[in-house]
């Protein structure tokens, strides 16, 4: 049993350090969930902290996806001697597409997400009933149990001030089952610490630097919890078209070693970052450190596919000069405070071999085929993504100009996030979320095709729960409507009919990759703009070549011996004619 008090925790009578690192069981593959976490235990830490989003298990009301992972994933946390700290949301932040939130429940609730309105309250609870029993029975004191601590919602004193929502929260926790320490993660504010803790429940703070002030604030608001710091922030993530975030292994090191002096536990955020897969990564409408409020006029910040997040333990898997960093300073205070360091089990921890990195080569696109849409939807205004059904995807919206009007400018409202305008079969502009465009003018009668792609749907702040699509089309000042939209999901993506020809714009492209072994590999589009690729089926992300990664990580488990399929969708240029293996990621941009 795990209690705390003011002076730290104790687990089953004998003090306890939490040395925790952050790794999410959804961003990187199963099969490599073994060395991952054999990695974090090399490092020195006892355990390992995961959340769970909401809309990867339910992308459709009442379909439950890829529950089992989350067991799956804190059984290998017990193979690999690692105690466990699960954050169930339901919301989570976390760079991920909506919070976590699923983007049908948002659409309906809108502004009464994350509150104790009963439709999304009912919508919670069902989710629960169904997450949580794989939790509860691997609690510590179950056999093979480890789960120490459950979070109550996350970083709620950043949002709003709803106590009856995290009340809710908390007591559906407990009638669930969940018996260990509750707890609940925030900036070191005090207006954030206020609203955002529950009585009775462990209160923790989240932050990056000075670890003295933040405990401080905490003792203010709760003077009977331990100092905990749930998410130390030693690297930071990446936005499209930004320079790649990095911090200094030292200066990561020494707020490490400041925490625990100050007698903190602690969680490193990221320990190991992992990939956003498909179109999961999220999006921010705030510049760093976010701590500004103006969300109307801050821009849209799209969260690249990579989430290396300068971690100890990168994208690939490898140990990087924090590992070193934070193993020497873990390895010192274990040898203060060795009643403080315990572990699982005794094993003598070692990190595991690396995967083996595929050569260098290109593999020709040979194949091509139109986009596969699904049935077109008429409406007197253009509907929305979450109208349609899809959560991310394409949408190409058509209509026509009525007849006599004038040569007058055209505007698109409510653009999330990317189109491409054509007139009359011609393409005209490359519309984007937030960036100002060349005035494009049209007369009576014209065709008009927009290509409506998707971005990351902003995770963090007021603009939680935005739409997709485009909300209208201005001739001058007077809206248009007769649309048909036609909707293209992605993952997965539809069959298409496939033919030998030449790249171009806004076709499907593949190509095979011939291996007599498997390994990891990096991949990259020359001549590409921005899309998608698929490796044997499996959507890799999206790829931009306004950097700062312009190669996708593509980890061994999806490759096989023989052939394999790389597919390529680009939406911003003629057509690559090929893809190539790298050995190493690149940066540009």
């Amino acid at each position: 049993m795990l209690t705390y008090d003011s002076t730290g925790f104790r687990l089953d009578g004998r003090p306890l350090r939490i040395l925790s690192g952050a790794m999410h069981y959804f961003r990187t593959r199963p099969e490599q969930w073994p060395a991952r976490l054999a990695a974090l235990r090399a490092m020195g830490l006892n355990t390992v902290e995961t959340y769970v989003p909401w809309n990867l298990h339910e992308p459709a009301p009442g379909r439950f996806e890829r529950l089992d992972e989350l067991g799956a994933f804190l059984d290998e946390a017990h193979r690999q001697g690692l105690w466990t700290i699960v954050r169930p949301g339901p919301y989570i932040c976390a760079e991920w597409d909506n919070g976590g939130l699923p983007g049908w429940l948002t659409a309906r609730v809108g502004r009464r997400a994350r509150t104790s309105d009963p439709v999304y309250l009912a919508a919670v609870d069902r989710f629960f009933d169904v997450l949580l029993p794989q939790v509860v029975e691997r609690q510590w004191g179950q056999p093979g149990g480890t789960v120490l601590m459950v979070q109550v919602e996350n970083e709620y004193g950043s949002f709003g001030g709803d106590a009856a929502y995290l009340a809710h929260l908390a007591r559906g926790l407990r009638e669930r089952g969940v018996t260990v320490p509750l707890f609940t993660s925030d900036g070191p504010e005090d207006h954030m610490l206020a609203a955002g803790t529950v009585p009775g429940v462990l209160a923790t703070v989240n932050f990056g630097s000075d670890p003295e002030s933040a405990f401080e604030a905490l003792r203010r608001h709760r003077p009977e919890d331990p100092p905990f710091c749930m998410e130390f922030w030693n690297g930071w993530f990446d936005h499209w078209g930004k320079p790649h975030h990095t911090r200094d292994a030292d200066d990561a090191a020494d707020s490490l070693r400041r925490i625990l002096a100050a007698g903190g536990s602690v969680n490193l955020y990221m320990a190991h970052g992992g990939t956003n897969f498909g179109t999961t990564a999220g999006a921010n409408h705030a510049d760093p450190p976010f701590n500004s409020t103006d969300w109307t006029h801050s821009p849209y910040q799209p969260t690249t596919t990579s989430y290396d997040y300068d971690a100890a333990i990168d994208e690939r898997g490898l140990p990087t000069a924090k590992f070193d960093a934070f193993r020497a300073v873990i390895e010192e205070f274990a040898a203060e405070h060795p009643e403080l360091v315990r572990y699982l089990d005794s094993r003598v921890a070692e990190l595991p071999p690396a995967a083996p990195v595929l050569s260098g080569r290109e593999v020709p696109l040979s194949e091509f085929a139109e986009l596969p849409f699904g049935p077109a939807v008429a409406s007197p205004v253009p509907p929305l993504f979450e109208e349609l059904g899809l959560e991310h995807g394409l949408v190409r919206y058509t209509t026509t100009v009525p007849a006599l009007s004038s040569e007058l400018p055209l505007t698109v409202e409510g653009l999330r996030d990317r189109a491409a305008l054509h007139v009359d079969g011609k393409p005209v502009a490359a519309l984007e979320r937030g960036v100002p465009a060349e005035t494009v003018t049209v007369g009576g009668g014209a065709q008009l095709r927009l290509l409506v792609e998707s971005l990351g749907r902003v995770n963090y702040g007021p603009q939680v729960g935005e739409t997709k699509g485009i909300t209208g089309v201005r001739h001058e000042r007077q809206y248009l409507h007769g649309w048909h939209a036609e909707p293209l999901a992605l993952d997965p993506l539809p069959e298409a009919a496939w033919a030998p020809g030449e790249p171009g714009a806004e076709l499907l492209a593949r190509g095979t990759l011939h291996l007599d072994s498997t390994g990891d590999t990096f991949l990259a589009v020359p001549g590409g703009d921005h899309g998608y690729l698929w490796v044997n089926g499996f959507l890799l992300g999206r790829y931009d070549a306004r950097g700062p990664q312009t190669t996708l990580y593509c980890p061994q488990p999806l490759l096989r011996p023989g052939p394999n399929t790389l597919t390529l969708l680009e939406l911003g240029s003629a057509g690559p004619s090929h893809v190539v293996l790298r050995e190493a990621p690149e940066l540009g941009g």
